[in-house]
C-alpha cells in the first residue's frame, strides 16, 4: 500500500493533469470565441458593404457562447473561480473547511450530472428526430447540441476528479493540499 506521501502526489499529479488540460479547452474556448467575434463583425460590416454580408452570424455565435460557456463551467472550476460564500469557510479549522469543500464539489458533481443527464435526452431526440432550426441556416441542431452535452459532461468528469481527490486528501488529512486543490480563493488571498 502507498504511504501517504506518494498518493497525495499522485492525487495532485491527477489534478494538475485536469488542471491542464482545462487550460487548453479554454485556450481553445477563446479562439472560437476570437471566431465568432470575427464573424459578428464581418455581419455588421456587411451592412454598410454588401462584400462582406455573410448571414447568420448572430445564430452561429449564440450556438459558440452556448458552447463555451458549458466547457467554461470547468475550467472554473479547476481554477477555483466559481463564488463561494465564505463568510463561515474561513472562520473553521482546516478539516470543516475541507467537508465544505467536499460538499461544493458535490453539489457541483449533482448538478453538472443532471443536466447532462438532460442534455443528452435533448440531444438524442434531436438525432431522433432530424431536428433542424427555423433559420434561414437550417443547421441541423445536434451539431451544437453535442458540443453543449460534451461541456456538461466534461464539467461531470471534471467535477467527480476534483471531489475525489479531495475525499483522498481528506481522508490523509492533506489540509493545505486540499486548501490549493479546492479551497476558497478570498479577496485577501487563499485562505488559511
Amino acid at each position: 500500500m502507498p504511504d501517504n506521501g506518494s498518493m497525495s502526489a499522485g492525487v495532485m499529479r491527477l489534478a494538475a493533469i485536469m488542471k491542464t488540460l482545462n487550460r487548453w479547452i479554454a485556450l481553445i474556448c477563446g479562439v472560437v470565441l476570437l471566431v465568432a467575434v470575427a464573424l459578428i463583425l464581418l455581419e455588421v460590416l456587411g451592412r454598410r458593404v454588401s462584400l462582406f454580408r455573410i448571414g447568420g452570424a448572430d445564430e452561429l455565435s449564440g450556438y459558440v457562447m452556448a458552447g463555451i460557456a458549458t466547457w467554461g463551467f470547468a475550467y472554473a472550476l479547476v481554477e477555483r473561480a466559481h463564488v463561494r460564500i465564505d463568510l463561515v469557510y474561513a472562520k473553521l479549522p482546516a478539516p470543516g473547511r475541507a467537508i465544505f469543500d467536499i460538499l461544493a464539489l458535490a453539489s457541483v458533481l449533482f448538478v453538472a450530472a443532471l443536466v447532462s443527464f438532460y442534455a443528452f435526452d435533448v440531444l438524442s431526440k434531436s438525432i431522433e428526430r432530424g431536428s433542424r432550426s427555423n433559420t434561414p441556416l437550417g443547421i441541423e441542431l445536434w451539431i451544437p447540441q453535442i458540443v453543449w452535452f460534451t461541456g456538461w459532461a466534461w464539467l461531470t468528469v471534471t467535477s467527480a476528479t476534483l471531489l475525489g481527490c479531495t475525499l483522498i486528501l481528506t481522508l490523509g488529512r492533506q489540509w493545505g493540499l486540499i486548501n490549493e486543490l479546492s479551497g476558497i480563493v478570498s479577496e485577501t488571498g487563499e485562505a488559511s
